[in-house]
C-alpha cells in the first residue's frame, strides 16, 4: 500500500527502541524502519527460571521503496534480523546444566514489478534472496548453518472480457544449505543444494454476479529427488446474500523434506498434502464472521528410525496422516460504541505417523482446542484506550516412559490473561502499559523425563515451564507527521 503521507515513528521502551521513518514524492515513497531489543535491564529487576550469561539481543529493520512507473509499479523490500543470547538450561539429566548459546543473522530482500502491457495483458514479476545464518553452541558441540536461497517469480494475465481471466507463468526455486559440525572429537561439514523449478496456469471464470469458479494446474520438477509432480487446484464461489460468500476449495501441494532431514539425505521423495476447505463469510456495517472447516490428508511423509535424524537414520516416505477441524472468526467495532472486540476458535482433530512414530499418533505440537477473545476500550474522558487478552489452549500429548501408551499423556491447559492500556498524552505521543498473565496462570509446556529409572523403578520428571510466568512492559510511542493527527494506537 502506498504511505498517506511523510511521518517518522518513535518508540521507547522498556526493552529497547524503535525508531520509523516515511518519505514520499509524487510518485514514489521510501520507508524505513529499525527496532532494537535487549532483555539485561529488564532481568536485573524481574528475573527469570534462566541462569543467563548472556541475556536475549536482538535488532531488526527494514526499509520498502515503491515507484510508481506509466504503466504499472516497482517495489523494493529488504529486512534484516540478528538475535543472540547464552544461558544454561535446567536438565534433569545433568547436574550442571546445558551450556546453550545462539546467535543468529538473517537477510531478505525481494523485488517485484506488476504492470500492463496494454490490450487486456498485464504482468507480474518477482526476485527474492534470503541469507541465513545460525550458529549454536550446546555443550561444546559447534554448529554453523549457512543457508542461501533465492526465488525468480515470472506470471502473466490476460483478461478477455468481465467473465473470463487466463494466468500462467514459472517460477524456480534454488536453495544451498550448508552445516558444520565441530567438538573435540569430529569436525564434519554436510548439505545440499536444492532446484525446483515450475510452471503453473490458472483461470478464473465468473458465471454471474453470484457464482465464480476457479480452476488451475501446477508442475513441479524437483531435481533432488528427480520427480514431476503435477498438483490440480480448484475452488469455487458462491454469493449467498448482499453480505455472505460460501467457498469451496481443492488442492495438491508437494514439497520437499525441511533441511533437518535434507542434509543427512538429500534422495527421499517429496511430501504430498491434498486440501478440502470449505469457508463461509459474511461483512457487514463492522462485523466480520468467517467459518471454515477443512481436510487435509498427508501422503509420503518422512520416516526414520533413530532418536533423530542423523547419518547413520534409515529414511523412507512411508508416512502419512490426517488433519480436519474447524475454524471460527467473528470481529466487531460497532454494536458497541467505543469498543472493538474480536473472537477467535479453532479445533484440530489430527494424527501422523511420520519421523520416527511407532504407530500413528496426534503430534505433540498439537492441541485440540483453541480460544481467543481480544477488545479495545476507548475511554474519551481518560484520553486511554484499555484493552484485555484472552488465550486458552487444550493440552498437548507427551510421552511418559512410565506407560506404555506413545504420546497418551496430556499436559494440562494453558490460560493467560493480560491487560494493556494506551494513554494518549496528546493526538500524537502514547504511553503504553501492559501486564502478560496478570492472574499468574502456572502454565506447563510439557515434562523432561530421566533416562534411566530410580530406585522405585519409576522415570523422575520435571515440568518445562515458561521462562517466566509474568511480562511488564512500558513504552513510549511518538508520531511526528505532516497532519498531526497520526499516531500508532492501532498497532498497540
Amino acid at each position: 500500500d502506498e504511505p498517506d503521507q511523510n511521518k517518522t515513528d518513535i518508540g521507547i521502551m522498556t526493552v529497547g527502541g524503535s525508531l520509523g521513518h516515511t518519505k514520499k514524492w509524487e510518485k514514489s515513497s521510501v520507508s524505513v524502519s529499525a527496532s532494537y531489543i535487549n532483555l539485561a535491564p529488564y532481568l536485573e529487576v524481574y528475573s527469570d527460571r534462566n541462569d543467563w550469561k548472556k541475556p536475549y539481543e536482538g535488532a531488526q529493520g527494514e526499509a520498502i521503496f515503491r515507484q510508481r512507473l506509466n504503466n504499472g509499479i516497482f517495489k523494493f523490500y529488504s529486512a534484516f534480523d540478528t538475535a543472540n543470547f547464552e544461558l544454561i538450561q535446567e536438565d534433569i539429566n545433568i547436574t550442571e546444566g546445558v551450556r546453550f548459546k545462539l546467535n543468529n543473522r538473517n537477510f531478505y530482500a525481494n523485488t517485484s514489478y506488476h504492470g500492463s502491457l496494454g490490450n487486456g495483458w498485464s504482468t507480474e514479476t518477482g526476485l527474492s534472496y534470503t541469507i541465513a545464518r545460525t550458529n549454536v553452541n550446546v555443550i561444546g558441540n559447534a554448529i554453523e548453518d549457512t543457508e542461501n536461497s533465492a526465488h525468480l517469480k515470472l506470471k502473466l494475465k490476460k483478461r478477455f472480457n468481465s467473465q473470463i481471466k487466463l494466468s500462467f507463468g514459472a517460477e524456480h526455486f534454488t536453495t544451498k544449505f550448508e552445516e558444520a559440525f565441530t567438538n573435540q572429537e569430529f569436525d564434519v561439514s554436510y548439505g545440499f543444494t536444492s532446484n525446483n523449478t515450475a510452471a503453473f496456469v490458472e483461470s478464473d471464470i465468473i458465471f454471474s454476479r453470484k457464482f465464480a469458479l476457479k480452476l488451475g494446474v501446477r508442475a513441479d520438477h524437483y531435481v533432488l529427488s528427480d520427480e514431476l509432480r503435477i498438483a490440480p487446484r480448484a475452488s469455487v464461489a458462491y454469493k449467498t446474500s448482499k453480505n455472505g460468500q460460501l467457498s469451496l476449495a481443492y488442492g495438491n501441494f508437494y514439497q520437499n523434506a525441511n533441511s533437518g532431514i535434507l542434509k543427512f539425505n538429500f534422495e527421499v521423495e517429496t511430501q504430498n498434502t491434498s486440501h478440502y476447505i470449505m469457508n463461509y463469510q459474511h461483512v457487514n456495517d463492522g462485523k466480520i464472521f468467517r467459518a471454515e472447516v477443512y481436510r487435509k490428508e498427508y501422503d509420503n511423509l518422512i520416516k526414520f528410525d533413530t532418536q533423530m535424524e542423523g547419518f547413520d537414520s534409515n529414511y523412507d516416505n512411508s508416512g502419512f496422516g490426517y488433519a480436519q477441524g474447524l475454524d471460527l472468526f467473528f470481529r466487531d467495532n460497532k454494536s458497541i460504541k467505543n469498543v472493538d472486540y474480536w473472537l477467535s476458535y479453532s479445533y484440530l482433530d489430527t494424527e501422523r505417523d511420520y519421523r520416527n512414530f511407532p504407530e500413528q499418533a496426534q503430534p505433540n505440537f498439537a492441541n485440540t482446542h483453541n480460544f481467543s477473545a481480544v477488545a479495545k476500550y476507548w475511554i474519551e474522558d481518560w484520553k486511554s484506550q484499555v484493552g484485555f487478552a484472552y488465550t486458552f489452549a487444550s493440552g498437548r500429548p507427551f510421552n511418559n516412559p512410565n506407560t506404555d501408551e506413545f504420546l497418551g499423556d496430556m499436559t494440562k491447559s494453558f490460560n493467560s490473561l493480560s491487560l494493556n492500556w494506551a494513554y494518549l498524552i496528546d493526538q500524537q505521543k502514547i504511553l503504553y502499559l501492559s501486564v502478560n498473565n496478570v492472574l499468574g496462570f502456572r502454565n506447563i509446556n510439557g515434562y523432561q523425563y530421566a533416562n534411566t529409572p530410580n530406585a522405585n523403578g519409576n522415570f523422575s520428571r520435571r515440568a518445562l515451564r515458561p521462562a517466566a510466568d509474568q511480562f511488564f512492559f512500558i513504552g513510549f510511542f511518538w508520531t511526528i507527521s505532516e497532519n498531526g493527527t497520526d499516531n500508532q494506537l492501532d498497532n498497540l
